[in-house]
């Protein structure tokens, strides 16, 4: 071997790639395993099935809501903090709006108002599940698109457009005060307590569907209005005027102002695509898991940002299939490790990717 083959595999063989390549032959061993598990009977093809479905769903709420934060990236050039607490102002101003056109009769107006702070009605005794309740469910979550959007556009009229010019880091300075503040004052209306919202979901019995009996028809739901919102936005990008704006302005902010494309209004529908995904994403979130709190965007918000770097930053279609890695990823890992460290398999899936991909699995390409 000459210096020259030397010092290539030198570099080649780099204290982080020999890191990745350990991970990447763990998760290796991990799928071997797997499927061992499968042949011999350790693991019911059921349960496999039931991980992977609920990774499914896991990954579409995550993959909606991180659309939203990687079109803020493209456009305005800076890492929103504040997007995990949009999550939550949907989630509760949405489930607000379905408590008070679904609790009329059934509960006092204040304890609609607020979700229950004060214990009221329980979600049972309202049958507040999607069956029972459509109307409700489905006003909630347009109160929830609707609310939310407004809440980015206010937030960004008082704060990120007086310091567009200011740059990224100042913007990402300002958007953790911003998350501190909505968080607080939400927590300050309905109380830092955690507590049920959404009765029982009920189950759709089918025998044709392969990997079930039957289908809970909150998570159902979650699936459909996800997909649909995606192909909505593939749908604008691609074949409106606004969706070449966004790309134009993506790629070149200065060529598009030059060009005469009006990038206040680019900004402004960003928001509000942007901020209406996000708080579509907590109403739904809460939808399947029956329960609300204060905190519910920012645990998610780490997870949001996962799925973004993963698919690659500024890249629509990459927060999409990085948020369906991440939610696959924690769900299969149950396989081997409790639940409350499941989000240790994602994050390592997406260091062993980023360390030989830095770029992330779609390159990063803006807005497209």
């Amino acid at each position: 071997m000459s210096i020259v083959d030397s010092r290539r595999l030198g570099v080649a063989l780099t204290p982080e790639r020999l890191f990745g390549g350990l991970l990447l032959l763990l998760f290796a061993g991990l799928f071997v395993d797997l499927i061992r598990r499968l042949v011999v009977g350790d693991l019911a093809v059921g349960t496999l099935t039931t991980f992977l479905w609920n990774g499914l769903v896991d990954g579409l709420i995550i993959g909606l809501a991180a659309i939203g934060l990687s079109m803020t990236y493209s456009i305005l050039r800076f890492a929103n903090f504040s997007h995990g607490d949009l999550v939550t102002t949907g989630a509760f101003s949405g489930w607000t709006a379905a408590y008070l056109v679904g609790g009329i009769g059934i509960a006092e107006l204040s304890s609609r108002i607020l979700l229950r702070a004060d214990g009221g009605a329980a979600p049972g005794e309202m049958n507040m599940q999607i069956l029972a309740e459509p109307i409700a469910i489905v006003v909630g979550l347009l109160t929830a698109a609707v609310v939310t959007v407004i809440v980015a556009l206010s937030i960004d009229k008082l704060v990120y457009r007086r310091m567009r010019q200011a740059g990224g880091i100042a913007l990402l300075i300002a958007s953790v005060g911003v998350a501190l503040a909505l968080r607080y004052l939400i927590a300050f209306v309905y109380t830092s307590s955690t507590r049920g919202v959404t009765a029982s979901a009920p189950r759709y019995e089918a025998s044709w569907i392969v990997w079930t009996d039957s289908v809970n028809l909150h998570q159902a739901t979650m699936v459909v209005s996800a997909l649909a919102l995606m192909l909505g936005v593939h749908l604008m990008l691609q074949y409106t005027k606004l969706g070449t704006a966004m790309r134009a302005m993506a790629d070149n902010r200065d060529l598009a102002l030059i060009t005469g494309i009006p990038t206040e209004r680019v900004v402004w529908a960003t928001w509000v695509i942007g901020a209406g995904l996000a708080g579509v994403a907590g109403y739904l979130v809460v939808l399947d898991r029956g329960s609300i709190t204060y905190n519910l965007g920012w645990f998610l918000l780490l997870l949001i940002f996962a799925a973004v770097i993963l698919g690659g930053i500024g890249s629509i279609y990459g927060a999409i299939v990085g948020g369906l890695v991440i939610g696959l990823a924690t769900n299969v890992s149950l396989v081997w490790i409790p639940s409350d460290l499941n989000e240790v398999a994602a994050f390592g899936l997406m260091i062993a990717v980023l360390i030989f991909r830095p770029q992330g699995l779609f390159g990063g390409v803006e807005t497209a």
